[in-house]
């Protein structure tokens, strides 16, 4: 008897499981796809992704309905520069794994690696609506072999779900230039200019001499041979090449070298952009900006202004929102929202927060919108998304259902509640 017991349960577990069945009914849903916007819309979720979304759903039977009548559903929100999981406190004595130091490995420093999903800042930005994030490295600072270089290395796309988290690995390269750039390369921006080309030409030599620098027949190259594999992609065109600068006289200088090699670009800052609105349009780079950057923070962005991102939106550029706060990555949709009251249209300020970040990183076929076969990242608001005072009543990631819950929702709640910490009970 007991060996048929045994038998039967190994039976049940080898079955799979039924998977569950979401059905959101009567928001306002704003797909950011082919659809629009829907009232008294349907979104349905099963597998993970969205099957359906429309106004005429059949909903099947045993899905769990979830009654967003008077609410408003979005896509989840994507965060296209951050270090979310490769730091926790700045500043601490710890490891900084998002920070590339020395020379020997810097296109190939790959943070994919250091990503940890269960920092304690997931939670705490995802709770209010950011579902995916670029995770990106940045040069460090501190001179001598301590500081970083020009070529930061390589990006991934994580989702904040709590498995399979890893999206994309290798997702952008990350460059900076300008004043920053100037900082780790010499003191001088000719230096940073100068080292770019100098690596890319590495690259492009390495491609088309691989063999012959393998026999020895090949001078050495300034770059290892990981750095020099690491941008493949982008001498290849495959792979965006992220770049941190702000001035104008820059990104004149980032247009013609992505016209001489054939680069995708994209600008993190940029907040004298707008000034080559229509160049940036016919050279094809995108632009990831923080709306609220209006004041000159150092003579890279004296020409820094309110508007900015619908100037570049009406030129035909692509753009992003965000200005790569880690801690606060949530404050994302106050930025999209501050674009809107300078300018930007409200459809094309949260395209800006959704679709276009997973169309600059590779992800536009699974995420981004709402649409059915995407992966079921959904957001039920109680409101205008874009109005700081509205917070999400539930996340969904990959059609889980995230726990609205964070470090600081437990904080606040055992101080609201009074209980106050272990030590100070009676």
């Amino acid at each position: 008897m007991n060996r048929l017991i045994t038998l039967f349960i190994a039976v049940l577990l080898a079955l799979p499981a039924s998977a569950a069945t979401t059905a959101i009914v009567g928001a306002k849903v704003h797909t950011v796809g082919p659809q629009g916007t829907i009232e008294n819309g349907t979104v349905l979720i099963a597998d993970g992704r969205i099957i359906a979304v429309g106004a005429d759903v059949e909903i099947p039977a045993g899905a769990e309905t979830i009654d967003a009548s008077g609410k408003v559903v979005t896509p989840g929100i994507f965060s296209p520069f951050s270090q979310l999981g490769l730091v926790e406190v700045s500043s601490s004595a710890g490891p900084t794994d998002g920070a590339q130091r020395g020379d020997y490995f810097t296109a190939g420093f790959d943070v994919a690696d250091a990503y940890n999903p269960r920092s304690t800042l997931i939670a705490i930005n995802r709770i209010e609506g950011v579902t995916r994030t670029l995770v990106a490295p940045t040069p460090a600072y501190g001179g001598g072999t301590s500081s970083g270089h020009i070529l930061s290395g390589l990006a991934a796309v994580v989702n904040l779900g709590d498995a399979a988290y890893l999206d994309l690995q290798r997702a952008a390269m990350v460059v900076t230039l300008g004043e920053s750039g100037s900082g780790v390369s010499g003191g001088s921006r000719t230096d940073t200019w100068l080292t770019l080309r100098n690596a890319l030409d590495e690259a492009l030599d390495y491609r088309d001499h691989k063999g012959d620098f393998e026999r020895g027949m090949r001078r050495e190259y300034v770059h290892s041979v990981a750095d020099l594999k690491a941008l493949q992609g982008i001498v290849n065109g495959n792979t965006p090449l992220v770049v941190r600068l702000h001035r104008a006289s820059d990104i004149e200088v980032l247009i013609r070298v992505v016209d001489e090699y054939g680069l995708q670009a994209i600008i993190i800052g940029g907040e004298e952009a707008w000034l080559l609105a229509d160049e940036l349009a016919v050279a094809g780079i995108a632009v990831v900006i923080d709306p609220t950057a209006n004041l000159p923070g150092n003579f890279d962005r004296v020409n820094a202004r309110f508007g900015s991102a619908s100037i570049l939106v009406d030129a035909g550029v692509q753009v992003a929102i965000g200005d790569g706060d880690t801690h606060n990555a949530r404050n994302i949709t106050q930025l999209a929202g501050n674009a809107v009251a300078h300018g930007l249209d409200w459809d094309a300020a949260l395209r800006a927060i959704t679709l276009t970040p997973a169309e600059l990183f590779g992800m536009s076929g699974s995420a981004g919108s709402l649409e059915a076969g995407k992966a079921a990242d959904v957001v039920i608001w109680p409101g205008d998304p874009l109005e700081v005072s509205n917070f999400p009543e539930q996340v969904f990631i990959n059609g889980e259902k995230i726990p609205m819950v964070s470090r600081q929702t437990l904080l606040r709640d055992r101080y609201l509640n009074g209980e106050g910490p272990p030590a100070y009970r009676k």
